[in-house]
């Protein structure tokens, strides 16, 4: 069963970035947004496992609708991270979108063999950057119906 959001029910999304400059920048852009959503953002694969099995500091976040994953993560990258999601059952059906600055085929052919339902090469341009924030969030959070918990 699916479902869409309404317009009082905020999206949550987990951003895993650690890149201070492109978190701050897509928290922005996001802040903008017309679409209601509670951005959490973690800076390495381990924090993102801890938020998402809401361990720690993390006890009381909530199970995220979209997750923005960098690859080139301190500590577990990405490819790590999106593996273990997509192997727990509770975890897998939330969709993944890569943005990373990786155009390398291989990391693409990974990341779709890993389930990731979107990869995203982040462009170096601002302008850019933006729009693509924007059309994800155009995308994702108004036309596509998001899997219920």
């Amino acid at each position: 069963m699916m479902y869409s959001r309404n317009n009082a029910q905020p999206i949550d999304i987990l951003l895993v970035e650690d890149n201070p400059g492109d978190a701050r920048l897509t928290q922005e852009v996001l802040k903008d947004s017309k679409i209601r959503n509670n951005l959490y953002i973690v800076s390495d694969g381990v924090q993102a496992m801890e938020f998402l099995f809401r361990r720690g500091e993390y006890g009381d976040t909530p199970r995220p609708d979209i997750i923005l994953l960098d690859l080139n993560l301190p500590r577990m990258d990405g490819r790590e991270v999106l593996k273990a999601i997509k192997m727990d059952e509770s975890l897998r059906r939330i969709p993944i979108i890569i943005m990373t600055t990786s155009d390398d085929e291989y990391d693409i052919l990974k990341a779709y063999n890993l389930y990731a339902n979107c990869y995203i090469t982040k462009p170096v341009d601002f302008q850019q950057f933006v729009e693509i924030v924007k059309t994800i969030e155009n995308f994702w959070f108004s036309i596509v119906r998001l899997s219920p918990d």
